[in-house]
């Protein structure tokens, strides 16, 4: 029985090539769509999940705030918060914390005793971490033990690209690395560990591990510091809770250990919150300051998933209009099965065999189009894959289950469909489509199109925003501007290193085509979470306000275009400026109770963290700290012409190879031993939108190929349209119609469910991207022109794929027209 059930279904589909081949290609090109999404996907999904025990493992987050007003909300901790959850909650089974020197500072590592000469690298990817942390997130060593590797003061872990790049093929293990910071530290470590290197699924990305006791060697007030501060938040805390621990009950025990330790803060009127933050939720949904790394988006990442399952679905809709459509040329072969016995659940089964045959067969295709569209999507979307990596246990799994849920849904309304037809009118030939089937198909074009125009205006507007947002004013000139990270080695006698930074701003300016160069700790583009309160001198803490830090030199107003509104820019004239001068944006100088700049320039202010008293002595327009996805800050400006972390060095784009080696030369003058690395400002800014135009590109991507996927439906359904209205066309033409009057006549109902469907799109459309946009503190307005260009895309399309049937059936000659049967 089921051998001829096949043989039935497959000479059913050899015997209409046109319309197999159409939900073939259709349903191939829609699960290979789906396939390749979910990859993207289930690889934001797993982030940190290859962690043994991840449930049960959760980052300490810290929320500041002030006056009632949140100063910060970050991802790091004080060094003292891990040991005290440990001491003081029976669910807490081990603390890690990770300093974060690595992601702030430059390091560089020689392997000084390598056979042919130091081997030496610049690093940022280095963290000081507890003997407990390996252990913890369960990292697979290669070479010694995890849980004794970091036990000691200076001793280092290292991952095996790095152990390679470093040691080659000898063996690493108590082989001496030296240690030299841009904080003036020197110090030699021991290898006592290599791990293999990491998945690229984890929210810490690091090559280096020195062990946290390292800290406690730079002198009597480190382990204060390092250990037991509740103070200085620098440190990323991870707690293991018991298996079966409640985290909320565990979080609610937390503001009782801050009041313990730290009794004077409410009192100050600044209060902090503990949080414990998930370590599978890190990537997708912590949005803090101070992350080692840029997270992902966790709402873009499900809108892909929701385009991916429209495209799947508009796949079968095809299956199931076409299907349906066919429906009266399959009656009477429905009709003369029933008349010899075949029952409706043996007609079913049958039709049932056919989708499932069809759907194999584009699930096979698929796997071919994956992997040729394999290079485009990993450089679209940022990932490595494989062919081989595709076929993973989960990935199978889930094809199984798209074959199995496209044959029933694509294939039980048709076989629904045909097997409820009545023999004796089918072969009478009184049989017509019904109302409800020709209803439903044309709601099912309305779905595909609705889906289409959606996708196409909501790409549009992704890709407005992110033109709108990296082509808008920030407030300063970023352009041509090359950046150069202090050097990470740095002589510990400070006067020389000033000197030498001296040298190379000197010999920098001496070329025509470096127009300034300034000094910061901070650039623009760069999170600086640092907050402290602000008041004017002799108010009260009430009045305080919270602002941002930042630091310039001399000539950082110059170098980046900055307005200065009233007062004066910080100046070597006046000497005393590093220790009594502070500028302030015009938004800090109104926050502050100035209703002008002029009103700001010569008030004394108070900074009780630093017990300051500076003098404003000019006020400077607002600028973006950050991307637009964030208003502007209020930021006050102290002066510092040695302590910044950034040179910001313009230059003439004329001849920017030129400026380039200069400076580089200058950095080997001045700063010899030191690796030169460098980026321009306007790249590095413009970094901060990596997730949606990541976003936007996939989204763009998927929207073609949502279109194509319709548009082949679209195709089927005008070549069933053209041969039912064969004999009509021959009437028409007899009658003196032309090519013209034949195509609106075949077009036409098609333009009305695509005019329908842009009706529809419209609204929903608009709503789901207002809400997007509203995440953007700067954001374009959505205007009537993106729903017309989707729209006219879409018409378009549909009209050029009819074209092809209603240009063919307009040709036939009206003779052999009438004769068709």
């Amino acid at each position: 029985m089921v051998k001829n059930y096949l043989k039935v279904a497959l000479r059913s589909i050899l015997k209409n090539k046109i319309f197999s081949f159409v939900n073939i290609l259709g349903l191939a090109i829609g699960i290979a769509a789906f396939q390749l999404i979910i990859q993207y996907v289930h690889f934001e999904l797993s982030y940190d999940k290859f962690v043994p025990g991840v449930e049960n493992i959760y980052r300490v987050t810290l929320k500041q705030y002030l006056n009632g007003e949140l100063v910060t909300a970050s991802a790091e901790n004080y060094p003292a918060v891990g040991p005290a959850l440990k001491a003081e909650l029976p669910e807490v089974t081990s603390f890690a914390r990770l300093y974060n020197m690595g992601y702030k500072n430059n390091l560089v590592i020689t392997y000084e005793d390598a056979p042919n000469g130091p081997v030496k690298y610049k690093h940022r990817h280095f963290l000081y971490a507890d003997s407990s942390f390996l252990p913890m997130f369960g990292y697979d060593m290669i070479h010694g033990d995890a849980k004794t590797a970091l036990a000691e003061p200076l001793s280092a872990v290292i991952s095996e690209k790095y152990a390679k790049m470093y040691f080659g093929n000898e063996d690493p293990i108590g082989k001496m690395l030296r240690l030299q910071d841009d904080d003036f530290n020197d110090e030699l470590c021991k290898v006592t560990g290599v791990f293999k290197d990491l998945p690229e699924n984890t929210h810490l990305k690091f090559d280096v591990l020195f062990s946290y006791k390292t800290l406690f060697n730079r002198g009597d007030w480190a382990p204060g510091r390092y250990d037991g501060s509740w103070q200085r938040k620098d440190m990323y805390t991870y707690v293991a809770l018991e298996p079966g621990a409640n985290p909320a009950e565990v979080e609610g025990k937390l503001p009782s250990i801050i009041r313990k330790h730290e009794p004077d803060k409410e009192a100050g009127n600044r209060k902090d919150i503990l949080k414990l933050q998930p370590l599978a939720d890190i990537h997708l949904y912590s949005q803090l300051a101070d992350e080692a790394e840029a997270n992902g988006n966790g709402s873009n990442v499900y809108s892909l998933g929701l385009i991916a399952f429209f495209i799947l679905v508009i796949a079968w809709v095809n299956y199931i209009n076409l299907a349906t459509a066919k429906a009266m040329e399959r009656a009477k072969e429905v009709g003369v099965r029933k008349s010899i016995g075949a029952s409706k659940e043996q007609l079913m089964r049958q039709f049932l065999i056919e989708s499932a045959i069809l759907n194999l067969v584009a699930l096979l295709l698929s796997f071919g189009i994956v992997t040729l569209a394999l290079p485009l999507f990993n450089a679209t979307s940022g990932l490595s894959l494989t062919f081989s990596q595709l076929f993973q246990p989960w990935f199978l799994a889930s094809c199984f289950l798209i074959w199995m849920a496209g044959s029933l849904l694509s294939g039980f309304y048709p076989s629904f469909f045909l097997s409820s037809f009545k023999p004796v009118s089918v072969l009478k030939g009184a049989l017509r489509t019904s109302g409800k089937g020709s209803f439903l198909r044309k709601s099912l074009v309305i779905f595909q199109f609705v889906a289409s125009v959606t996708l196409i205006a909501g790409t549009i507007i992704v890709y407005n925003q992110l033109s709108y947002m990296m082509n808008r004013n920030i407030g300063m000139n970023i352009d041509q501007v090359l950046v150069v990270e202090r050097p990470g080695v740095a002589p510990k006698d400070r006067t020389v290193y000033s000197s030498n930074v001296d040298v190379f701003r000197d010999e920098v300016l001496t070329n025509p085509d470096v127009k300034g160069i300034a000094t910061s700790v901070t650039i623009p583009g760069k999170k600086r979470e640092y907050k402290t309160a602000i008041k004017r001198y002799g108010r009260g803490d009430a009045d305080a306000v919270t602002l941002r830090i930042n630091s310039m030199d001399h000539h950082f107003i110059d170098v980046f275009g900055m307005t200065l509104l009233a007062g004066r820019p910080f100046s070597p004239d006046y000497t005393s400026d590093p220790d009594t001068s502070i500028i302030l944006t015009s938004s800090a100088a109104k926050l502050l109770g100035f209703k002008t700049p002029e009103e700001a320039v010569g008030q004394t202010l108070s900074i009780s963290d630093f017990q300051w008293h500076p003098i404003v002595v000019g006020v400077v327009n607002d600028y973006h700290q950050e991307s637009l996805q964030k208003a502007k800050d209020p930021i006050a400006f102290y002066c510092t012409l040695y302590g910044g972390e950034f040179y910001s060095i313009k230059i003439d784009t004329k001849n920017i190879d030129q400026a380039i080696e200069h400076v580089k030369a200058s950095w080997a003058k001045a700063f010899p031993g030191n690796p030169f690395e460098y980026f321009f400002l306007d790249d590095y800014f413009n970094r901060q939108y990596e997730n949606e135009q990541q976003f936007g590109k996939l989204a763009a991507s998927f929207a073609v190929i949502a279109i194509i996927v319709g548009c082949l439906g679209l195709f089927g359904l005008s070549a069933y349209t053209a041969q039912q209205k064969t004999k009509e066309i021959g009437i028409r033409k007899t009658l003196g119609s032309s090519n013209g009057g034949i195509f609106f006549l075949l077009s036409k109902d098609f333009i009305k469910l695509i005019i329908i469907s842009i009706i529809v799109a419209v609204p929903l459309t608009y709503y789901g991207m207002d809400k997007w946009l509203n995440g953007f503190a700067y954001r374009e307005q959505i205007g009537l022109w993106i729903f017309v260009a989707a729209g006219g895309l879409v018409i378009l399309s549909a009209l050029v794929t009819v074209s092809f049937q209603t240009i063919k059936a307009a040709r036939v000659n009206p003779v052999d027209a009438l004769r068709y049967e």
